[in-house]
């Protein structure tokens, strides 16, 4: 039984990148939207060459016997048992796919914030409030000296992450090409009561201006909150930087 084990792997890695790429959207907790096909097709090349291999390893069993060799002899090491672990790594993907990066990612992210050059930006849309992603409201709260967010009420979506002290954040994770090089965007809550960390929640309120632009006081940016209210997790969690 153990020579299939290389078949099994193979075929069992490819159905998981199936499961989450081509049956669903699972993949956007991974990468970006844009790699998909790729994913499709890695998965599919990867089932076929575990059905090839397992067609194979049956052949030369089958010519084996017929030679009169005793059935599942192999010309060398069958490799211990214990590698037959390896599937389940492959399998739990298939079977568990993990959830989304949330506030743990977020807060070793935090300080990791590249520094930006201040200036003016486009004009926003007219029309209160105003959905923006949590990116957006960031860098306009920061790095835009014409104040663009001066007495427009925004909307932003998130999850909930805290500080020890209390302070609480809408904050959504930015991503660039996977979940690998992910940071955080956040805003700082006030006027309303917290979620618990990690619920996912559409917040309405008003820029609070903090410091100079570009300055250390002026992050994270504080939003004077308004109205607080749970939302599903989209099937995007992250935003792109």
């Amino acid at each position: 039984m153990r020579r299939y084990g290389p078949a099994v792997l193979l075929a069992l890695v490819g159905a998981a990148i199936l499961r989450v790429s081509l049956f669903s959207d699972l993949y956007l907790r991974y990468v970006q939207p844009g790699l998909r096909p790729y994913l499709v097709v890695s998965g599919v090349v990867l089932v076929l060459l575990g059905v090839g291999v397992l067609v194979r390893t049956a052949d030369d069993g089958e010519a084996q016997e017929d030679l009169g060799a005793p059935a599942g002899h192999t010309h060398g090491p069958a490799g211990p048992r214990v590698a037959w672990f390896l599937t389940l790594p492959a399998l739990a993907l298939l079977l568990f796919p993990p959830p989304a990066l949330g506030s743990y990612s977020a807060e070793r992210e935090a300080d990791r914030r590249a520094a930006r050059g201040v200036g003016t930006f486009p004009a926003l849309p007219a029309g209160n409030p105003l959905d923006l992603t949590l990116g957006e409201f960031g860098s306009r709260a920061v790095y835009d000296s014409g104040r663009s967010l001066t007495g427009r009420t925004v909307r932003l979506t998130g999850f909930v992450t805290r500080d020890a002290d209390g302070t609480w954040y809408v904050t959504r994770l930015l991503v660039s090409c996977c979940a690998a090089d992910a940071g955080a965007a956040k805003a700082e809550v006030r006027g309303v009561g917290a979620p618990p960390v990690d619920t996912w929640i559409t917040v309405t309120g008003t820029w609070h201006p903090e410091g100079e632009p570009g300055s250390d006081a002026a992050w994270p940016p504080v939003l004077d909150a308004t109205s607080v209210r749970r939302t599903p997790q989209p099937d995007n969690p992250y935003e792109k930087r």
